[in-house]
């Protein structure tokens, strides 16, 4: 986890340098552990996390909003959970989402991956809540194959949506571009989808290719699949924008269950 924190805390001093208004982080940057087992021994409160401390102290010191996902102790301790906090410029966590959809799946040839059995699943989807760079909504990883989670935060009037993630690498070739750019055109947000790249451990390998997608369904900024220096894409978040191609194009439902 310390190793992972000074990874992070160079993402932070490059947003500051490149004047961005808060900076998004992938799911399970904290740590990625070789088993379930290993999952739940790492696990720590937020108050006793060094990785989250170190966070909200680069948050205060340059008043950088911190968008990041970890993992939080479960209540009986036999599970966690994979929540995604906002730090805001005062270094406080001011929103958490617990993940609703957790990543259940055996992919032929390749790994099989079964997060209920160390993860508590969320149960909640929370209302998009306004931030420096807009009004955002929180959604993890596997959440991003679920329309309903995106759907239902634009009719709260989102204009951000996050995808936070640790994709496989086949999974990711095959649906990650698609996927977030469908999430977009739908909802009319920005999606923003940073995301783990490389191998983790022996087991396990992430895809990467970090986005940013327009409400248009348009890549804004992306990032490779190549594990190495810690880098950012950046994009300005053009709020008129979300708000034309709502007006221009009302999507309203007109079918009934």
């Amino acid at each position: 986890m310390a190793h992972n924190l000074k990874q992070c805390q160079v993402l932070v001093h490059k947003a500051i340098a490149a004047g961005a208004k808060a900076l998004f982080l992938p799911e399970a940057s904290d740590y990625i552990a070789h088993s379930s087992a290993e999952t739940i021994s790492l696990v720590r409160s937020v108050h006793e996390s060094e990785f989250v401390r170190g966070l909200q102290d680069e948050a205060r010191k340059s008043q950088m909003h911190i968008n990041v996902g970890i993992h939080e102790p479960a209540e009986g301790g036999e599970k966690v959970k994979n929540t995604l906090i906002w730090i805001d410029g005062n270094g406080d966590i001011i929103q958490r989402y617990q993940k609703i959809h957790l990543f259940d799946v055996e992919i032929k040839g390749g790994p099989v991956l079964k997060e209920s059995r160390s993860v508590e699943k969320g149960m909640n989807i929370i209302p998009p809540f306004q931030t420096p760079v807009g009004r955002v909504g929180l959604a993890i990883c596997f959440d991003l194959r679920f329309p309903e989670i995106s759907l239902a935060l634009k009719r709260q009037h989102s204009q951000i949506i996050t995808y936070p993630s640790a994709f496989t690498v086949p999974t990711g070739k095959a649906h990650w571009e698609p996927l977030l750019r469908a999430r977009a055109i739908e909802s009319q947000n920005y999606v923003v989808a940073a995301a783990q790249a490389g191998a983790h451990n022996e087991k396990r390998v992430s895809y990467g290719h970090s986005m940013i997608v327009s409400p248009w369904g348009e890549i804004v900024a992306h990032l490779g699949g190549e594990a190495g220096e810690p880098e950012i894409a950046t994009a300005d978040i053009d709020l008129g924008l979300v708000e034309k191609i709502k007006t221009e194009m009302p999507l309203l439902r007109r079918t009934t269950q």
